[in-house]
């Protein structure tokens, strides 16, 4: 049964602010031209602006108390992230001079092809040479190997239980512990993926105040380019290094970004 301790649980908040974030970044990162495509303007950001509907969805879902539905979404919420930084990494891996445009990556775009299945693109990006010190933070132990079996047994309807959790008028003694638990998956996905995308794009965390000196045709002010937006170094501080302190140094020393 639904009652207040549920609906004004911290999650709610939370589910606020990771959308809003998404929907600042897709906003910020539009002029950033996709290299190693076809596309006009940054694929990233429509990304973004879905992920942030993804997340919005399963607000108003949790809001019903469908705790299984929204793990569905959540892992909608996964393969997104996954995505995202593969068709990065894989761009930048293949794009050059002598290959200005990624066929695999340009096609998926235009809806020519399929990308590779979720275990394939996951592979690649635990493999790479270039996210080889952050994926040994990130998988030091099992949480993002439970967090897709979680996903993965509610989609399914692995156990009896799982559906138990779509019907908001049975009584679950432990609902507000699946709460909890549902909050802290969708935490360590949010910080998987802003750990990926700006060790991969560190340029992504740039303020709009160098950009916009240069419209105006004033002389950005020096050491501009490294500014980093206020909602990102806000998310980095609340979320990344108050949760993954080894997280937000790995990141922190791998950038010219200034995120202090």
């Amino acid at each position: 049964m639904i009652d207040d301790s549920y609906k004004n649980h911290p999650v709610f908040i939370q589910l606020l602010e990771y959308a809003e974030f998404y929907k600042n970044l897709s906003f910020s990162i539009f002029g950033f031209v996709t290299q190693g495509t076809k596309a006009i303007c940054n694929i990233d950001s429509y990304v973004y602006s879905s992920i942030q509907g993804t997340i919005e969805s399963i607000r108003d879902i949790l809001m019903k108390g469908r705790i299984n539905d929204a793990y569905a979404l959540l892992r909608k919420y996964y393969d997104s992230a996954i995505i995202n930084v593969y068709t990065n990494l894989y761009l930048q891996d293949y794009f050059s001079i002598e290959n200005f445009i990624v066929e695999k990556i340009d096609k998926w775009i235009k809806g020519e092809d399929k990308l590779p299945e979720y275990r394939i693109m996951s592979q690649y990006i635990r493999r790479s040479d270039k996210l080889s010190e952050l994926n040994k933070l990130l998988y030091q132990d099992n949480r993002y190997k439970n967090i897709r079996d979680r996903c993965n047994d509610h989609t399914h309807y692995n156990f009896f239980q799982n559906m138990l959790c779509n019907d908001n008028e049975v009584y679950l003694r432990n609902r507000l512990q699946l709460f909890d638990i549902f909050s802290e998956d969708l935490m360590d996905i949010f910080i998987l993926h802003f750990s990926y995308i700006f060790y991969l794009n560190d340029h992504y965390m740039m303020s709009s105040d160098y950009v916009d000196s240069l419209d105006f045709g004033m002389t950005p002010e020096e050491g501009s380019q490294y500014w980093v937006a206020p909602f990102i170094k806000e998310t980095f501080e609340k979320v990344i290094k108050e949760n993954r302190f080894d997280l937000a140094e790995k990141i922190k020393n791998t950038t010219a970004m200034e995120l202090d």
